[in-house]
């Protein structure tokens, strides 16, 4: 509950409170400010200026408005979050938290060595022109053996185009990646790479959820190929940043993520951190220079893979080089072998190069993939020879397109969709000699709403979902196919439901009174709003805005959300005597305009 105070006259302190299904908000004492969080806002659809215009009459300051992801950053009101969160659009407010920098430890390269970068060097692969975003503190762009494979980036912290490193610890993941052969200093795993410089950790080493995911938004619009990411929070971040490591790992991004420093030397511990712990994020341990875990190296089912990270000789801001150790420093070489693959396999995916990472490791530990090393030692020679000795299994690509008739469903008429399926490979060509494919199909996750049998040999095939009892609103269709070797793609389609109804206007229908609470009944005042669209029918979800008079002076203001009866109700508490009038400042209604008229209307309180 929030608490808001309007003095009136020198006499009276009086609160204003909205219900909302037994709730009551009140406002902040006159003359202080409610304390403002950072959040970060998911929607059920795309965000857009009805949303913005949402945020913002709630008090809200917005920092980003995401494309990557349904959702807006925003800082807010801590007192508006509850109301905001009744919105029937709004599916889920979270802290937009921060992460922190995974510790280098300060403790010559041997790690580049160790994995066979020198030997895939030699043989011409240097990782040319592959773009890897290192997702950081920033990069020191003016370090002789960074500069000539810097190719730009973005300051999130400061909101500038100037990634400048200020901390240090991403000029030193930089050199791992690809700092550049040049007869001196340190040389880096895919040292002809494109770097490019995502600042979203401070001076200090952290930074906001919210600039991550606009850190990888900015990483699917630029083509960015590979990302790493040295940094942490042992806590999950919530849906949103989840949301945009799946998104834009879809989209064709590789992200690698150290694992964390936070393991013991028994190795018994569950600590991988977060972004490494999603499943759609290769999370890297470290290792020494025995081929040991490093004591510190966390743990868990969710390590994918390892490599050196003790001792790392690297480029340190500000010229020269700094030797530290840590999974900080394990996971660029793993980024950068990621590089020599993808220079090296035609048209590569993403998919496609972590499976090479992960089939050609060398297996360290127990046999098999274990909670210490994962699959194993990454090993940039044996990954780059598969390529050309046994080229990666061709995997069916699905793309989904849905055509819905006229889905007036609330009559229970044209209630079908044509949901077409096109399949190729992930390179968009054809396959041939696959039979007995497996169509699947679900609506918002759930399955059995239709399925249908073809071959997976490249092609079209139609079916129809029946799209009966099915809500309005936005919605997904997912299409899995499953070839004869158990290889399996996917593909998805969205679409929304949407009522038939011609209504386009939504208009104020009735304002009525009514007083509750004292000896009489009588000490409280109530406000109730009704709406209405143009066929007449309640509008559910409605944000409308007052202003309450008495006497013919406003006293104050407040906003609420309808209920499905299309009303919402305004609490005056400790109302005194007098003369009462309410005027209604904005109606916002998904879909519909408000006429802008407030019917007459007051009542005299005795």
């Amino acid at each position: 509950m929030t608490v808001r105070k309007t003095k009136i006259g020198l006499v009276f302190s009086l609160l204003l409170a909205m219900v909302f299904t037994g709730a009551i908000l009140t406002a902040p004492a006159s003359g202080q400010q409610p304390a403002r969080v950072n959040v970060l806002i998911g929607f059920n659809r795309q965000p857009g200026p009805a949303d913005e215009a949402l945020v913002r009459r709630a008090g809200g300051s917005i920092k980003y408005t995401y494309r990557l992801v349904p959702g807006i950053a925003a800082t807010m009101p801590e007192n508006a979050i509850d109301a905001l969160r009744r919105n029937p659009n709004v599916t889920t407010i979270e802290p937009d938290g921060f992460f922190h920098k995974i510790d280098a430890e300060l403790d010559n390269t041997w790690g580049v060595k160790r994995i066979g970068g020198g030997t895939v060097h030699g043989d011409g692969n240097k990782g040319l022109n592959v773009k890897v975003a290192i997702i950081d503190s920033g990069i020191d762009y003016t370090q002789p053996d960074l500069s000539a494979n810097y190719a730009g980036g973005y300051n999130f912290v400061n909101n500038n185009s100037d990634p400048m490193d200020d901390n240090g610890h991403g000029t030193h993941v930089a050199g791992t990646v690809a700092a550049r052969d040049n007869e001196t200093g340190v040389v880096g795993v895919a040292p002809e790479a494109k770097l490019y410089g995502l600042k979203v950790l401070n001076a200090s080493g952290s930074g906001s959820f919210s600039d991550v995911i606009k850190a990888l938004e900015w990483a699917v619009d630029n083509d960015i190929k590979i990302t790493n990411n040295s940094y942490g929070s042992s806590g999950d971040p919530g849906t949103l940043v989840k949301a945009a490591f799946d998104n834009s790992y879809n989209s064709g991004v590789l992200h690698i993520a150290a694992a964390g420093n936070s393991g013991n030397c028994a190795g018994k511990n569950d600590s991988v951190g977060y972004p490494a712990k999603y499943a759609l994020v290769v999370a890297v341990a470290a290792t020494n220079q025995s081929d040991a875990r490093a004591c510190f190296s966390s743990t868990g089912s969710a390590v994918e893979l390892s490599a050196p990270g003790v001792s790392i000789n690297s480029t340190r801001m500000g010229g020269g080089y700094v030797v530290y150790s840590g999974t900080s420093m394990a996971s660029p070489h793993v980024a950068g072998v990621a590089a020599l693959l993808m220079n090296t396999v035609a048209s590569p995916i993403n998919s496609e190069i972590r499976n090479l990472l992960a089939s050609t490791a060398q297996d360290l530990g127990a046999a098999g993939r274990d909670s210490l090393y994962g699959y194993g030692l990454v090993d940039a020679v044996v990954a780059v020879a598969a390529v050309s000795s046994s080229p990666a299994t061709r995997v069916p690509a699905v793309n989904v397109v849905l055509t819905t008739d006229k889905t007036s469903y609330l009559s229970g008429t044209d209630t079908h969709a044509t949901l077409t399926a096109v399949i190729t490979d992930e390179y968009g060509e054809a396959i041939s000699g696959l039979t007995a494919a497996t169509f699947a199909t679900e609506i918002d996750g759930n399955p059995g709403i239709v399925d249908f049998a073809a071959t997976a040999t490249a092609g079209t095939y139609t079916g129809t979902l029946a799209l009966a009892g099915v809500d309005s609103g936005a919605h997904s269709v997912a299409v899995t196919v499953t070839d004869t070797r158990s290889v399996s793609g996917t593909g998805s389609a969205g679409f929304s439901m949407q009522d038939t109804s011609s209504a386009n206007s939504v208009s104020v229908a009735s304002i009525t009174y009514a007083t509750t609470g004292g000896r009489n009944n009588d000490k409280h005042l109530n406000i109730t709003v009704s709406v209405r669209d143009n066929d007449g029918n309640a509008v559910s979800g409605a944000l409308v805005s007052i202003e309450l008079s008495r006497g013919g002076t406003p006293i104050a203001s407040a906003s609420g959300t309808t209920s499905s009866s299309g009303a919402v109700t305004f609490a005056y508490n400790n109302a005194p005597s007098g003369v009462y009038t309410t005027r209604v400042t904005d109606v916002t209604a998904a879909g519909l305009q408000w006429d802008g008229n407030t019917p007459a209307n007051e009542f005299n309180k005795p």
